[in-house]
């Protein structure tokens, strides 16, 4: 039987064992290299050319939507695969249109692990049940579409410089704590400017923001 061989991402490494662990048994399945963050793992690709990148998706300094992103640039054989304990619409659409080739929730059983990682090594698709059922919701209601020749101006929201910047790390999927760190800033004064950017923006939680900018060309343009 061909093997099969993986690098797994994920910055905790309590999870990272725990896969290992799983796949020990596993004969074909090999796993040839770690990393803990989405700018880590695709240095691993290019380095080892993995069949299959088993990626998280809420990692520092480059989260894996990014990285599964520009996989492609890194290697063209590797596929990825997310593995995340996220199910919310938002971030399954996003890891769709980041060309991933499957993706499964972090409490998922050992035989659909598996049987994803093989599916996903033979070149198919692999989205468990929960996730298929959003993906395929999401496509027969349509998608909303774009503002008026896909524009948005800034003004149109009036964020100011720093609230774009934490937006950006939003939607990058980081949390608070870690964009206070980053910023060199308070939880407080984070979730002050979180609050100011939902209110502008007229969503209730952070589930309606990210799906805003994947559905805003204009808006999404400013935080790139």
């Amino acid at each position: 039987m061909e093997e099969i061989k993986v690098v797994l991402a994920d910055d905790h490494i309590v999870v990272r064992n725990g896969i290992k662990m799983l796949l020990e048994n596993e004969t074909e399945i090999k796993v040839i290299g770690e990393a803990s963050n989405g700018m880590q793992a695709l240095e691993m690709v290019r380095e080892v050319e993995p069949d299959v990148l088993i990626i998280d998706i809420r990692m520092p300094i480059m989260n894996g939507l990014e990285a599964t992103k520009k996989l492609s640039e890194y290697s063209q054989k590797t596929k990825a695969l997310i593995l995340s304990m996220h199910n919310d619409e938002a971030y399954i659409l996003q890891a769709v249109e980041s060309g991933a080739s499957g993706y499964l929730l972090k409490d998922t059983n050992k035989e659909e692990f598996l049987k994803a990682i093989r599916t996903v090594f033979q070149g198919g698709k692999y989205f468990s049940g929960d996730i298929s059922n959003v993906i395929v919701n999401s496509y027969l209601h349509g998608k909303k579409p774009y503002t008026p020749e896909g524009q948005a101006s800034e003004a149109t929201y009036d964020l100011t410089k720093r609230e774009k910047e934490i937006l950006k790390l939003i939607y990058q999927g980081t949390g608070n704590k870690e964009i206070a760190e980053q910023l060199n800033k308070s939880i407080r004064t984070i979730e002050t400017h979180r609050f100011n950017i939902m209110k502008k923006l007229k969503v209730g939680n952070v589930v309606e923001l990210l799906k805003k900018v994947e559905e805003d060309r204009g808006l999404k343009e400013i935080l790139n």
